[in-house]
């Protein structure tokens, strides 16, 4: 971890990464609650919104569309990732290089980790490897870490989800996302655990925006410095409203009702 190194991929110190590797990592039911997030196009029009601090993508999306928005989009280049359809125990392909997607115009990487695979070793020394190539192109670095494998059996646990954020300070992350361990009070020891790597919270399935909201206060609060989110924008009929939502409560520590206000689950409820 470095201190700044993250600096085009956050503000003010915090981060709201708009993950977009859904396509590869989970397959096209990811896109029929919304189907027209099928379309890069649409999604990297939502990463130009003010709340979006990056926007995580693979390689191909990001030759085809980053050209035409590198002006308005931080590109955080997911460099590895396997689909839904292997069947093995947890790993992913690194399908692009570090040097790739400097010249591509990537500001950051993003790397996961399946800490308790039986893959760990070879995904430690992968990350390695990409690490340092990206502190040679001036990049920061985000792990996605999530502890996986036959052997574990809560991936959710507070004490997981620590271990966790500990490995991305370990492994020399600036920023490490994780899964939200079901309190602010857990939250705030994998924060802890962390030292001087930002934790953010991974959005997880589609839930209500009240709920959603909540999670991430809770996150906050507990001292994350963020999300990194994909179906919880995209999926909803409007993401937009949810962006707002979401700027105002990581960066403006706004509360969830004064939030649910920016949004149209609030019209629907004064009614």
């Amino acid at each position: 971890m470095l201190p700044d190194a993250d600096a085009a991929i956050t503000r003010d110190g915090k981060a709201l990464i708009l993950a977009y590797d859904h396509g590869i990592e989970h397959g096209p039911v990811d896109f029929e609650p919304n189907p027209e997030t099928a379309d890069p196009e649409r999604v990297f029009d939502l990463a130009t919104h003010d709340a979006v601090t990056a926007l995580a993508v693979g390689k191909g999306v990001a030759e085809a569309y980053y050209p035409s928005y590198d002006d308005d989009v931080s590109l955080l280049a997911k460099l590895n990732g396997t689909s839904n359809l292997w069947m093995g125990e947890p790993d992913s392909a690194v399908n692009w290089s570090v040097e790739y997607a400097a010249e591509l115009g990537a500001d950051a990487i993003g790397f996961t980790l399946y800490g308790g695979s039986n893959n760990e070793v070879e995904m430690a020394e992968e990350f390695r490897d990409a690490q340092e190539a990206a502190r040679a192109n001036d990049m920061g670095v985000v792990m996605w870490s999530y502890p996986r494998g036959q052997g574990l059996k809560n991936d959710t646990s507070p004490d997981t989800i620590a271990y966790a954020a500990r490995l991305g300070l370990e492994l020399g992350a600036d920023i490490a996302k994780v899964k939200y361990p079901g309190s602010p009070e857990a939250m705030g020891e994998a924060a802890r655990m962390a030292g001087p790597t930002k934790v953010v919270m991974s959005g997880g399935s589609k839930t209500d925006d009240r709920a959603f909201l909540e999670t991430v206060a809770g996150a906050i609060d507990g001292g994350a410095k963020g999300l990194a989110v994909g179906r919880n924008v995209f999926q909803r009929e409007n993401p937009e409203e949810i962006l707002g939502a979401l700027e105002a409560v990581i960066f403006e520590e706004a509360s969830v009702d004064e939030a649910l206000e920016l949004t149209s689950a609030s019209a629907v409820a004064d009614d």
